[in-house]
């Protein structure tokens, strides 16, 4: 109540006060409040070996959100000394809860091999767990371990399975990925207007390789009248400007050849530079 201002004045340092008291008495909950104010300096000075300490003593009782901190300042060594294994320890506690965002932080670190040697069965197994839950980022990473048969047998069919589920929920990683599996006919019948459009959506929310995978379709008339100076040249400004050697190398190109923009030695030259400094 002293915290969030209910029926009394706010009141940070009356708050840890009464968490403290309640937290020396083994409370769990108030334990965990502690770290969360000492962690985020609230009504106290930051202190991440303190915050430590009290996030420790809750999930050692088994306090689901203590046990995600913990395992965090494990990892990124804030408090504590940076500790893979610890952090992996208590991931697993909270992934065997169904908390998913450990599960999906045990899927990465196995499959990176952070603190534990590299296991793709064992990244696609939490993968999978968490991906039949709807997260969209589990199941783009599901369809990118089938599309490229790290320990599983590539199965271009359940990668698309897998990033079109992604794709809809809006990850534009997965939307340029189905992007390319329609251009491609991989897993899928090829189709090139689905493809402009799972580019296009990802394009929209910025992401480099649909811009620079959009603009190559315009460049080639894939499916689209061929619109060099509206929009093959705009997407690849878009994604040149982000130092996408691809797509700088595509506008030097245009600009030497005088494909559809007037010609411009000096311009394409420009963009040539750029590529030498990416």
């Amino acid at each position: 109540m002293h915290e969030n201002g209910y029926g009394v004045e706010q009141n940070y340092k009356e708050a840890i006060n009464w968490y403290k008291k309640s937290a020396e008495q083994g409370n769990a909950w108030a334990q965990y409040n502690l770290g969360v104010t000492y962690r985020d300096g609230v009504g106290v000075k930051q202190d991440y070996k303190e915050a430590f300490n009290w996030f420790k003593k809750s999930a050692e009782q088994g306090d689901a959100d203590a046990q995600c901190n913990l395992g965090w300042m494990y990892e990124s060594g804030y408090g504590v000394e940076q500790n893979y294994k610890e952090a992996i320890n208590w991931y697993k506690k909270l992934a065997e809860q169904g908390n998913a965002w450990a599960q999906y932080n045990l899927g990465v670190t196995y499959r990176d091999g952070e603190g534990v040697e590299q296991n793709y069965k064992e990244a696609i197994n939490w993968y999978k767990k968490l991906a039949e839950q709807g997260n969209a980022w589990a199941q783009y990473n599901l369809g990118v371990t089938y599309r490229d048969g790290e320990g599983v047998e590539q199965n271009y069919k359940e990668a698309f399975i897998w990033y079109k589920k992604s794709a809809e929920q809006g990850n534009a990683d997965a939307q340029n990925s189905l992007g390319v599996m329609y251009r491609n006919g991989e897993g899928v019948e090829q189709n090139h207007k689905e493809a402009i459009n799972w580019f296009k959506k990802a394009a929209e929310q910025g992401n480099a390789d649909a811009q620079c995978n959009l603009g190559w379709m315009y460049r080639k008339g894939k499916e689209v009248e061929r619109n060099y100076k509206e929009e093959a040249t705009n997407w690849f400004k878009k994604v040149a400007e982000q130092r996408h050697a691809w797509a700088q190398y595509n506008l030097s190109v245009m600009y030497h050849d005088g494909v559809r923009v007037k010609q411009n030695c000096k311009e394409a030259t420009n963009w040539f530079k750029k590529i030498s400094r990416t």
